[in-house]
């Protein structure tokens, strides 16, 4: 990954991720998982372009489905937290976002290295 490339990826993740933040500060059980699902397959197609590639949607839902899968089963605690703090009002408009936040940087950056991969490899 170029440095240039890590630059757009920055910006398309942190911005992608400060979205998602938005739709979890609803204190609604459930609706962060679904917030963070859309917010990461546009996320998946934008990165995609970075790397000179195209991806349908479809193909970038599951990528998104999976790197946020990742991301879960590496911080299990941090997802139940997030959730559960929606049941307790206030707690869950400072807690929920945070979270996000983190969860969708991490699975953003793992999704940019794949994309890296898969773009990369095939240009070669």
């Amino acid at each position: 990954m170029t440095e240039s490339q890590k630059s757009k990826c920055s910006k398309i993740i942190h911005g992608h991720a400060v979205a998602a933040a938005a739709g979890n500060a609803v204190p609604v059980p459930g609706l962060g998982i679904a917030t963070d699902i859309v917010t990461m397959t546009t996320m998946a197609m934008a990165l995609a372009a970075v790397f000179g590639g195209s991806i349908p949607e479809s193909v970038a839902k599951g990528m998104a489905i999976t790197a946020i899968k990742r991301t879960m089963l590496k911080q299990p605690i941090k997802t139940i937290a997030k959730e559960l703090s929606k049941i307790i009002p206030g707690l869950g408009q400072i807690v929920a976002p945070s979270v996000s936040v983190a969860m969708l940087e991490a699975a953003g950056w793992t999704l940019a290295g794949d994309m890296d991969l898969r773009f990369n490899k095939s240009s070669k």
